[in-house]
C-alpha cells in the first residue's frame, strides 16, 4: 500500500532557553494512502501539537514532514496557503461554520476560493451530501441546525474539495453519543470510499471506529495498534487495555 504521509524524527519546542518545553521528541509515523488512522493520548501529551504541525498551522522545531513527495516543512507563503486550501480538509470540535451563510453556501465556500465552476460545484454537493446524509439541511442556517448536522456539514465542507488528507480534532466532542455514533460511522464510510484521515481524541469509543491507534505520551509513541479482523467491540476493548498500561494519564479523558 502507498504511504501518503511520512513523519519523519520530528521535534517540536516551545519557550525560551531558560525554560524549554520539548512538546513533540524524535516522533516518525506513516500514514497509507485510504488509511482511518486515530492519535489518542491525554491532554498535553503533545497529539494536538503533532496534528498542528501536520496541518501547518505550527512549524516544526526540527525533522520533516512529507505528503507525498511534498515536504511541507519547508513550505511558505502562497505555497503554503495553496497546499492548505488544495490539499488538505479540516474538521474542528466546534463546526466553524459561518453562521451568515446557508449549509450549502458554508460547503460551496471552500470550492468558491479555488475558482471551481457553479456547475462543477453543484455536482460536487449534491455528491458529497448524499454520502453524509444533509440533503435536507442545504437551505438552513447554523443556527437552525442540531450538533450533529452541523458537524456533518463541515465534514462535507472538509471533503468536497478532494483533499489529500483529512484531519479531524476531535470532531465529535461538543455531540451528543448518537450525533457522535452517526458521525463516526460517515468518516468510516469516507474510509471505504478511499479518504485518508487522521483524527485526534482522547475517547476510546471515537477512537474504535479508526483502523490504526496510535498512543502518544510525553511527545514519543508509547504504543501502536491495529483493527485487522477484529470488531469494533473488540477493537475497543484492545483500546482499553492500553488506556489502562498509560495508568492515570488518560483517566480524565475517559
Amino acid at each position: 500500500m502507498e504511504n501518503i504521509l511520512k513523519v519523519q524524527k520530528i521535534e517540536k519546542y516551545y519557550g525560551s532557553r531558560s525554560s524549554l518545553t520539548k512538546a513533540i521528541d524524535n516522533l516518525s509515523f506513516e500514514v497509507e494512502k485510504g488509511e482511518f488512522l486515530c492519535l489518542m493520548g491525554a491532554s498535553g501529551s503533545g497529539k494536538t501539537t503533532l496534528l498542528n504541525c501536520i496541518s501547518t498551522i505550527d512549524k516544526v522545531t526540527s525533522g520533516h514532514i512529507f505528503l507525498e513527495d511534498v515536504d511541507i516543512t519547508k513550505l511558505k507563503g502562497n505555497e503554503l496557503n495553496k497546499f492548505r486550501r488544495e490539499e488538505l480538509g479540516f474538521i474542528f470540535q466546534d463546526f466553524n461554520l459561518l453562521d451568515t451563510l446557508t449549509a450549502y453556501e458554508n460547503i460551496a465556500l471552500a470550492l468558491s476560493i479555488q475558482n471551481v465552476s457553479v456547475k462543477e460545484i453543484e455536482t460536487r454537493i449534491k455528491k458529497v451530501t448524499e454520502e453524509l446524509d444533509i440533503k435536507g439541511v442545504l437551505t438552513k442556517y447554523p443556527y437552525q441546525m442540531s450538533g450533529g448536522e452541523k458537524q456533518r456539514v463541515a465534514s462535507a465542507r472538509a471533503i468536497v474539495t478532494n483533499p489529500k488528507l483529512i484531519l479531524a480534532d476531535e470532531p465529535t466532542g461538543a455531540l451528543d453519543s448518537k450525533s457522535a455514533k452517526m458521525l463516526l460511522e460517515k468518516l468510516e464510510y469516507l474510509e471505504k470510499l478511499g479518504a485518508t484521515i487522521l483524527m485526534v481524541t482522547h475517547d476510546a469509543f471515537t477512537a474504535s471506529y479508526a483502523k490504526r491507534v496510535i498512543f502518544i505520551k510525553d511527545g514519543k509513541i508509547f504504543k501502536e495498534i491495529h483493527k485487522g479482523e477484529c470488531s469494533r467491540k473488540e477493537f475497543f476493548d484492545k483500546i482499553i487495555d492500553v488506556v489502562t498500561l498509560l495508568g492515570g494519564d488518560l483517566n480524565d479523558a475517559l
